[in-house]
């Protein structure tokens, strides 16, 4: 009996050791809450079964057979397997189908606002790293005792949109030695304009990620909810600046299928003070509440399943679903997941695109037939191909009611240096501008030219070169050409990338061009 406390007692030690360090929610939806099971019953099987081997050997006699906990460990795995099949998509495709309602009335020239550039995010996230890492590197007093986190969190603070994440500790000894205080700051990074700064805070905040023991941030929660199955946290802060992590809680239906948002739990971590809301209570300020990844699973599965389970396997009649990236928009005061809308075959088209409101996941589909959001970064890349230039993921606006992508072009160390436009119906319409010259500028490049071409005539006929003379104006190549009859042409190199830097003098082209004082080029193609 003795024997049995012992083993009770070392697997009672490791069991709150296991809860302790890895903190799985006491939930039976949770698989974490499974794997802290099956190894607390291996555990104790193991444990016994040693028992058990001493005792017969002492005895010198064969072992008695007996329950074991191990015996149990391959049941429970089969049991989730079985349930968690039957609630598989293969029954229950309806069910994954409207996890999200999504609105397919949308209008694009209706819905979505001509584009306002004081409130266009150019920067993505890794530009708000670089910045914010900046402003770290030239705070002395900060820079030994702490990091910058790579939360950067995306928000609409007071109109202006945002990036904002908090310091962490560098280490245990910098936690040990700045615990009493907290920290006492986070970053703020201007998404239009690119200004950053750190925040001072009076009071630190204690309850963050990288703190230990009690005051771990996750851990701190755990113990006050200890069946809330946890998602991802992000980091905002509310209309005075002061600092909270936003932690939404999952549910799931049988064991960790058909994930969904039940709510929020707020902590201040300066106090280490915490509220809990339903998805129908969260505060306007706070914009995250569902993860990006969770309303793309749940938007893959509507496109996939709304027709049953084996029409996604075999008819694919209306199949569709998202595209391999997203960004965010902001509008009316709240922050919009974007992603396009495409075939599941996978081609270089999008059928059109959702917006799901982060708070809320009210979620509307746009049907504006264009090109793949890929296929437009290619697109704008290959303008300044010669530069190496990487582009951000697309942001869809309304430009002169036009749905239009806007991307930004990076050098290799991370910095903006052109703003790209893109025609979404014709991806091949592309103006670049240097960033210098700012975004309305690059706007207005792009607006003369698609209005050029959709308002003048063109005429053809076939040219011979006697002069040419290429010029960098606005970050673009610009050919400025002229015949044997002392005609003058313009060309952009968007015009014939493949044709105009090999041009030369006297020989011969079939043009497309819309007359004026200077000609502009078109189309060009070698006679």
């Amino acid at each position: 009996m003795k024997k049995i406390l012992i083993n009770v007692l070392i697997t009672f030690v490791y069991a709150f050791l296991y809860y302790y360090i890895l903190i799985p929610p006491i939930n039976l939806a949770s698989p974490e809450f499974y794997v802290l099971l099956v190894s607390v019953l291996i555990v104790y099987g193991i444990l016994d079964l040693g028992l058990t081997t001493v005792v017969s050997i002492k005895k010198r006699s064969l072992p008695k057979f007996r329950f074991n906990t191990l015996m149990a460990v391959p049941f429970i795995i089969l049991l989730i397997i079985l349930v968690n099949f039957v609630s598989s998509p293969i029954f229950n495709s309806k069910a994954y189908a409207n996890r999200i309602v999504i609105d397919e009335t949308g209008d694009f020239a209706r819905d979505m606002h001509e584009v306002d550039f004081k409130k266009v995010p150019l920067l993505d996230k890794e530009s708000s790293q670089k910045l914010g890492d900046r402003v770290m590197g030239e705070m002395s007093d900060l820079v030994s005792q702490y990091y910058v986190s790579d939360l950067y969190t995306q928000i609409n603070y007071n109109d202006e949109i945002v990036r904002v994440t908090p310091l962490e500790y560098a280490d245990i000894i910098k936690y040990i030695a700045n615990r009493k205080e907290g920290i006492k700051g986070y970053i703020l990074v201007d998404s239009v304009n690119g200004e950053s700064k750190i925040v001072r805070l009076d009071k630190g905040m204690k309850y963050v990620p990288s703190a230990m023991f009690n005051e771990d941030m996750m851990r701190h929660l755990r113990f006050k909810y200890p069946a809330e199955i946890f998602g991802t946290y992000t980091f905002e802060i509310d209309d005075e600046g002061r600092p909270f992590f936003i932690v939404p809680t999952i549910k799931y239906s049988m064991v960790g299928l058909r994930r969904d948002i039940t709510g929020v739990v707020v902590l201040d971590p300066v106090s280490g003070e915490t509220t809990k809301y339903g998805v129908g209570d969260i505060p306007n300020w706070i914009d995250h509440v569902y993860e990006a990844e969770l309303i793309i699973s749940q938007a893959d599965d509507w496109g996939i399943y709304k027709g049953g389970f084996w029409n996604s396997v075999f008819a694919q009649k209306n199949v569709v679903n998202t595209t391999d990236g997203y960004n965010y928009l902001a509008m009316d005061n709240d922050i919009y997941l974007y992603t396009g809308i495409t075939s599941i075959q996978s081609d270089e088209s999008n059928l059109g695109f959702i917006l799901s409101n982060m708070r809320t996941k009210e979620t509307i589909f746009y049907s504006v037939p264009g090109a793949e959001e890929f296929s437009a970064m290619a697109s704008a890349e290959g303008q300044v191909q010669e530069m190496n230039y990487k582009s951000t993921f697309p942001l869809l606006i309304n430009l002169s009611g036009r749905p239009t992508y806007l991307v930004s072009l990076k050098d290799a160390a991370g910095l903006v240096k052109k703003y790209a436009f893109i025609d979404v119906q014709d991806y091949q319409k592309v103006t670049v501008t240097d960033v210098s010259l700012g975004i309305e500028k690059s706007a207005e490049n792009y607006l003369n030219s698609y209005n050029l071409e959709n308002t003048s005539e063109t005429v053809e006929k076939s040219i011979k070169i006697s002069k040419i003379n290429p010029v960098m104006i606005d970050g673009n190549t610009v050919y400025y050409i002229e015949d044997d009859e002392k005609n003058r042409y313009t060309a952009s190199i968007q015009v014939g990338k493949n044709i105009l830097p090999f041009i030369g003098v006297g020989e011969t082209y079939k043009i497309t061009y819309i007359e004026s004082e200077v000609s502009v080029i078109k189309a060009i193609e070698k006679k």
